[in-house]
């Protein structure tokens, strides 16, 4: 791992926060005056993981993703608060005792819910902040169209709601089909998305996009959604979650996975989701500053691409914590773009190849709470 230092600052997240808050309690609030869906860089609460164990797919590599989770539990637990959700809380509360300083050990919560698979961005709550109270929507996990065993995992909110570190309003949905991979926001009125995703027939057939558009308006009380119709990273099993390909950030910047090889079987798709990206504008009218992220060299394992991408960090209260791949050109230059974007934030790196050999990465393996949702 690495780290990229930046001076101690306030980041402007905190600032606007603040204003938010103040704004959703006054009876003249502006944009989304009574209900905000805040961006992943707003003050942070805490981060959930849900830990891996021999009954998941992990089974055959459990001791290297173990690894890699000892070491997100570490980056996040220095940091802020961490739920962990596991079906083993003794052998897990051992080997965290065993692994992790006490400073760490005395952020982190393990929640014993039995889980199918561990990719808590896309089954893990959505939060949005009311008039008078933050909610916790809950909405139906399907693993990315009956691919794999989901049952269990669509559970796991229904019980997290009951622990006493997870404050807020249940709403539940389980008849809508949504991951937090497949959207992202600004927090200021916009939602990006994908049509590949949210309109595939795998998650709400019955739906139209048009349906689907006015529901996530009122879910989120966004009034700006924008519908990536391209993009392409082989070995991908989401149908293109947006968490891979590219990202809202502060102060109107998109950062996207840009494909440079023109043999690469991406290329045609990357370079026309390029296209329509700078063809989008927020809620202002306003154009975004594109910031491109390098695509990373194909990476095999038993005869298949994996999905490596740099667009699959999380944004931490003061850390953004990035995947890397063992590429270090490719690393360092990913690193130095998210810095441009992000520059009072600590760019730490974290090795991510067991994590795309189940074909996710750092941000499909966690979710981010913000401010007052999780109290240790």
């Amino acid at each position: 791992m690495g780290i990229f230092s930046r001076t101690p600052q306030q980041p402007r997240a905190d600032l606007e926060l603040e204003s938010l808050l103040k704004a959703n309690t006054s009876e003249n609030a502006g944009l989304n005056e009574k209900r905000t869906f805040v961006a992943e860089w707003f003050p942070q609460s805490g981060v959930q993981l849900t830990w891996p164990h021999a009954q998941t797919d992990w089974r055959d590599m459990l001791d290297e993703v173990t690894e890699t989770y000892l070491l997100l539990a570490y980056e996040i637990g220095k940091r802020e608060p961490l739920i962990i959700v596991s079906p083993e809380t003794k052998a897990l509360r051992q080997l965290l005792e065993e692994r992790l300083p006490k400073h760490v050990l005395s952020n982190i919560r393990i929640e014993q819910i039995d889980t199918n698979d561990t990719w808590a961005r896309d089954h893990a709550f959505l939060s949005v902040f009311g008039e008078n109270e933050i909610e916790l929507h809950d909405f139906k996990f399907n693993a990315w169209g009956n691919k794999f065993e989901w049952e269990k995992d669509n559970a796991i909110n229904g019980q997290l709601i009951n622990s006493r570190h997870i404050h807020g309003t249940y709403i539940n949905h389980p008849d809508f089909v949504l991951e937090g991979g497949s959207i992202e926001t600004d927090g200021s009125g916009t939602l990006l998305t994908t049509s590949k995703c949210l309109l595939n027939p795998n998650r709400n057939p019955a739906l139209s996009k048009e349906i689907i558009e006015q529901k996530l308006k009122t879910w989120f009380s966004v009034d700006n959604i924008l519908w990536l119709d391209y993009g392409y990273i082989e070995g991908d099993d989401t149908d293109a979650h947006i968490d891979t390909l590219a990202r809202l950030c502060p102060d109107n910047h998109i950062l996207y996975v840009k494909c440079k090889d023109a043999s690469d079987a991406s290329h045609e798709e990357m370079n026309l989701m390029e296209q329509q990206l700078r063809s989008f504008r927020n809620s202002y009218e306003q154009p975004y500053n594109l910031v491109a992220l390098p695509q990373p060299s194909p990476i095999l394992f038993d005869g298949e691409r994996l999905p490596a991408t740099y667009a699959n960090y999380l944004v931490l209260n003061h850390a953004i914590l990035m995947p890397t791949y063992n590429q270090p050109e490719n690393d360092a230059l990913a690193a130095r773009q998210i810095a441009k974007v992000f520059p009072s934030y600590d760019i730490v790196t974290v090795p991510c190849l067991s994590l795309i050999k189940q074909h996710g990465s750092l941000h499909c393996a966690t979710m981010q709470y913000p401010r007052g949702v999780v109290q240790l």
